[in-house]
C-alpha cells in the first residue's frame, strides 16, 4: 500500500473521535514495540504486510539506501529486528510528509552514529516547522471555503 493509502487509514480511523487519538491509531497501526530482539527474519512480503506497505516499496526504499535487508542463501530479502523498526521509523515519517531526499539525508546521519544527533535533531525541528506551516495553511483553505460556502447559502452544512 503506497504511503497515500496508508494516510487514508489513518484518517478513517480518526476520523469523529479526539484529535488527540491520531497519535494513538498511528501507534497501534505501527507498533514496532511488538518486535522482538530476537525475532527470526521475515521475507518481504511479510515486512510489507506489517508496516501496511507493499513489496514494491520496500524494494524502493532499499535503492535509495533507507533499509539494508540481509539477504538469504537463496537470494531473497530478509528483514530482521533491526529493519523492521527502520521500516517503521520510515512509514512514520513518510505519514508526516517528510520528503524522500529529507528522509534519505536523515538516515545517512542516523548510520554514521550517535555523533549526529544534533543534526538529526535539528531535521526533526525543520519537519515540525515544515507541519506546523502545513496546518496554517490548511487552516486558510479551510477558512476561505467557508466563507464561499457562507456566500452562496448560509451557514455551510
Amino acid at each position: 500500500m503506497p504511503t497515500t493509502s496508508l494516510i487514508d487509514t489513518l484518517v478513517a480511523r480518526v476520523e469523529g473521535s479526539d484529535p488527540a487519538g491520531a497519535v494513538e491509531v498511528l501507534h497501534q497501526l505501527l507498533d514496532d514495540s511488538t518486535i522482538e530482539d530476537d525475532a527470526r527474519p521475515v521475507g518481504i512480503a511479510a515486512a510489507a504486510t506489517l508496516v501496511g506497505l507493499t513489496p514494491h516499496t520496500l524494494r524502493y526504499y532499499e535503492g535509495q539506501g533507507l533499509v539494508r535487508p540481509s539477504r538469504s542463501a537463496a537470494g531473497h530479502r530478509l528483514y530482521g529486528p533491526a529493519e523492521l523498526r527502520r521500516l517503521v521509523f520510515l512509514v512514520r515519517m513518510r505519514v508526516s510528509g517528510m520528503p524522500m531526499q529529507e528522509l534519505t539525508s536523515y538516515i545517512a546521519l542516523v548510520d554514521q552514529g550517535e555523533v549526529t544527533i544534533p543534526e538529526r535533531r535539528t531535521k526533526m525541528l525543520a519537519q515540525r516547522d515544515r507541519i506546523d506551516r502545513m496546518l496554517r495553511e490548511l487552516t486558510l483553505a479551510r477558512e476561505a471555503t467557508e466563507f464561499k460556502l457562507r456566500v452562496y447559502g448560509g451557514a455551510p452544512g
